[in-house]
């Protein structure tokens, strides 16, 4: 909660100078897909969980009608339950784990075609992609046996890169509200606990699941923006 309002704070201080800027909240859920749990990628309930809530704040510097320059903190909430997967197997193996991620990001938005949130002789709005790269902090899981739940032996500092696709609308002159959906690769294989080996040395052989592929996570969400900065003059773009 201190990262989000440090973040509110510095975008909120932005100097408003040669063009527009959109500062605002991120709300929805956030899904993995790895060794442990579903492995469903589209699955609506898997994102509804409460106890996959996750929030942040956004900032985006509009540099052309074409494309943004987008800064994000967002806590990431997320778990994996055998026993809610589709594979038998995972069912009768019975792990689960708890994870949280703090997700530093920052990229490039790509719109579809022209956005220009001064022009209001048209509708406003426009699907968009948008990729970058992400730093996160979370928990290196490892098993505890008998009881089958993955907890934590460590901190995981690490990368992840966004795909992310989108559509957003202008609902009034200032405000600008975007549905989300992004996958996450994540440049590691233990968000889950599945290889505790990356993060300490342990002489018995405790990993389990495909070592050869790493995790995603898949945010699902909304975004609502407050729009600043006098108009802009995109010809230098």
């Amino acid at each position: 909660m201190r990262l989000l309002i440090l973040m509110l704070f510095i975008i909120t201080s932005a100097v408003t100078q040669a063009q527009t800027y959109e500062a605002g909240l991120v709300l929805g859920g956030t899904n993995f897909v790895g060794d442990v749990g579903s492995s469903s990628f589209t699955n609506p309930s898997d994102y509804a969980k409460k106890d996959k809530f996750s929030y942040g704040a956004i900032f985006k510097w509009n540099r052309s009608p074409r494309h943004a320059f987008r800064f994000s903190i967002i806590q990431h909430r997320t778990f994996g339950y055998d026993h809610l997967s589709e594979s038998i197997g995972r069912q009768k193996r019975g792990y689960e784990f708890k994870n949280s991620l703090t997700e530093f990001s920052v990229g490039l938005e790509f719109n579809f075609w022209e956005w220009n949130l001064h022009d209001f002789k048209r509708p406003q709005f426009v699907p968009y992609v948008s990729t970058g790269l992400n730093f996160f902090i979370a928990d290196h899981l490892g098993p505890n046996e008998p009881e089958k739940e993955l907890v934590k032996i460590d901190e995981n500092y690490n990368f992840a890169i966004p795909l992310i696709f989108g559509i957003k609308g202008a609902v009034s002159e200032r405000f600008v509200i975007a549905l989300e959906f992004g996958a996450r690769y994540a440049f590691t294989d233990n968000l889950d606990g599945s290889n505790p080996q990356e993060s300490i040395e342990i002489d018995e052989i405790v990993s389990f699941g495909n070592q050869n592929m790493n995790d995603w996570y898949i945010f699902g969400g909304v975004t609502l923006t407050y729009t600043f900065g006098r108009k802009p003059c995109y010809c230098k773009f």
